[in-house]
């Protein structure tokens, strides 16, 4: 197999992965604020459950979290997990990165100091418009450079979709490499990877020099 066959090969491996990647932010990111908020709950119940759901996410490893989503369903409800295979694994993905994401914001909100709540009140604002407007703004440009490390770390997790037997592009290369006796797909793949986490670090750089004026 040539090395133009191995790169055609492996590109919609390239896309598989993206599609993981994109799917996981567009569902971590603002579920992550959503949990964050709850775990900051004046309701104890609400609170607790919220702490479990991020103690599993982060103390159990996602490889295990993908096998339980996947294999759950048919193990406990009989179900035909055929066509289940994609979305176990956005699932699986995007409820473990909103467990992180969560406690990245909460110690974005934590970090605001407590009298600026207090001055928003005199100002009569609402407890919303204080923090869309006040609070927000601030704790995006606070937290950014934690965002970024874990949207780097998820660019590399997507690897592990190969769990479940999905052809992202790790799994295209060790089969290709299985196959042909060669090192070249996994090469290809850490290009892939690099470049993706490059571009990953120019994007979250530029959005951090354009939040500047918050100084």
């Amino acid at each position: 197999m040539t090395f133009s066959t191995m790169l055609t090969t492996m590109a919609s491996g390239m896309w598989k992965t993206f599609l993981i990647f994109a799917l996981t932010l567009i569902g971590s990111l603002p579920l992550g604020m959503i949990v964050a908020l709850l775990r900051k709950s004046k309701f104890a119940p609400v609170r607790g459950f919220i702490k479990v759901y991020i103690s599993i996410m982060r103390g159990t490893p996602l490889m295990l979290q993908l096998l339980v989503w996947y294999f759950g369903p048919f193990y406990l409800f009989g179900w035909n997990i055929g066509n289940w295979r994609f979305p176990a694994i956005i699932v699986g993905f995007v409820l473990n990165y909103a467990a992180y994401f969560a406690e990245i914001y909460r110690g974005g909100i934590e970090s605001i100091p407590v009298g600026q709540y207090e001055a928003a009140e005199v100002l009569g604002y609402t407890k919303t418009q204080t923090f869309m407007k006040i609070i927000l703004p601030q704790v995006v440009k606070i937290i950014l450079p934690s965002v970024t490390n874990e949207v780097i770390t998820l660019v590399k997790d997507t690897s592990l979709a190969f769990t479940l037997a999905y052809a992202e592009v790790f799994s295209l290369a060790k089969q290709i490499s299985a196959s042909q006796s060669s090192f070249m797909p996994f090469l290809i793949a850490g290009v892939f990877y690099f470049v993706a986490n490059y571009l990953v670090e120019v994007v979250m750089a530029r959005i951090e020099k354009s939040m500047d004026y918050y100084k």
